[in-house]
């Protein structure tokens, strides 16, 4: 028995909710959130996604009133990913480049009707690659750094020039980052900031999003040359600091849950804006769970949500941001 019982009794700031309330070191506000967005070919369409329970990928005509909701919530930001069509998949990820492809039509609809919230849009080729990697590729399969960095940089101005309030290549390229900011300050974009991909894994659970994409069962291979080794973390932190040396406004960690030490390495070591993806593999767990009686739905997702800010995330990305916003507003 400690010395200092009865006079200290931790439980005295347990006793009500009030009091809990009170002495919370941590809280969640809609504004943590980024709410990633899939949008589909065509007009009034909504495509539900099997491993994703009560997701769907939006056509660009019903995509603002989803993004309408986000505002009214206090959502400040979207993250945008396409589902391009099969015909304009291909071996160098032409449509990337398009002017007028999804997501820059997307981008122009959302700047439009709804330009208070914020767009951030992914900067990769694997939902335009017939092959499903990230980048170009050589006969031999591998991913060829360089040459794809062209390709990210023209396809990031692309963006930034429909209307994109922050780009975010997640490809994990080297030397992506310094190529993309000197293309967007050269071209007078010294407001679209970069959220990179800075520790993103080669992980298990990304394949709700392939299906999500498109890209599921098309890859070739695999990502583990370029993206990152679950064993590592000091690796990770000096992705970051490259990242940032190289003109990253902000850094991501991806996966978020099974990588909060990530998280937290990075914010203590860096001290900037640092976020977290809480991937389609995580989401589609919580629902499992939730399906399964396995615990209460609304819990699981506000105290998931949590453990990022208490390992120092900004902010984070989740399919869960409706939810969790409605629940916090109550």
């Amino acid at each position: 028995m400690s010395a200092s019982f009865p006079y200290i009794r931790m439980r005295r700031g347990r006793v009500a909710p009030w009091m809990r309330a009170m002495v919370a070191e941590h809280r969640l506000h809609p504004s943590d959130f980024i709410w990633p967005l899939f949008i589909c070919d065509g007009r009034d369409c909504e495509e539900p996604i099997g491993s994703l329970p009560g997701v769907s990928r939006w056509s660009i005509d019903k995509l603002a009133g989803r993004v309408r909701l986000a505002a009214e919530l206090g959502i400040p930001c979207v993250a945008l990913f396409p589902n391009t069509p099969e015909n304009l998949r291909t071996e160098d990820a032409r449509e990337a480049l398009n002017k007028d492809n999804l997501i820059c039509q997307a981008i122009k609809a959302l700047k439009d009707a709804v330009p208070e919230v914020g767009v951030l849009t992914d900067v990769a080729l694997d939902p335009y690659t017939s092959h499903g990697h990230d980048g170009l590729v050589d006969l031999a399969g591998n991913v060829i750094n360089d040459d794809t960095v062209k390709v990210l940089t023209d396809q990031a101005l692309v963006q930034a020039e429909a209307g994109a309030d922050i780009v975010a290549p997640s490809d994990m390229m080297d030397g992506r980052v310094a190529a993309i900011r000197q293309a967007l300050e050269e071209a007078g974009h010294q407001n679209v900031a970069i959220m990179a991909y800075a520790a993103k894994y080669a992980s298990a659970f990304y394949g709700p999003f392939r299906e999500a994409v498109g890209s599921l069962g098309r890859l070739k291979g695999d990502k583990r040359g370029y993206q990152m080794d679950p064993a590592n973390i000091e690796e990770a932190l000096r992705e970051v600091e490259l990242d940032l040396a190289e003109g990253a406004d902000f850094v991501m960690v991806k996966p978020g849950l099974p990588y909060l030490d990530v998280v937290a390495r990075v914010k203590d070591a860096f001290g900037v804006p640092t976020f977290a993806y809480q991937v389609s593999g995580e989401y589609a767990m919580i629902e499992a769970a939730a399906a399964a009686g396995a615990g209460d739905r609304d819990a699981l997702i506000l105290e998931t949500l949590l453990a990022f800010k208490r390992a120092g995330a900004a902010g984070v990305l989740t399919y869960h941001a409706l939810d969790a916003a409605r629940l916090i507003h109550g």
